[in-house]
């Protein structure tokens, strides 16, 4: 997911799509756990999202109370 992309979403369809990001990072936690996670590159790559995703909401947030 490319910030780019990220910056044209709503309040809401971010706090949607960190949600979704979120179980994500779940299921892949247990996958690593019990052995069975093939794609170890997707980890990174969901964490690296949920930080993207958090960090532009913030400066929504941030523009919004100016």
């Amino acid at each position: 997911m490319k910030a780019k992309d990220v910056r044209l979403q709503t309040a809401d369809q971010l706090d949607t799509e960190l949600a979704n990001l979120k179980k994500e990072q779940f299921n892949l936690r247990f996958q690593r756990a019990t052995g069975q996670l093939e794609n170890t590159a997707r980890v990174r790559q969901v964490r690296r999202d949920i930080a993207r995703i958090k960090t532009i909401a913030a400066q929504k947030r941030g523009a919004d109370q100016s």
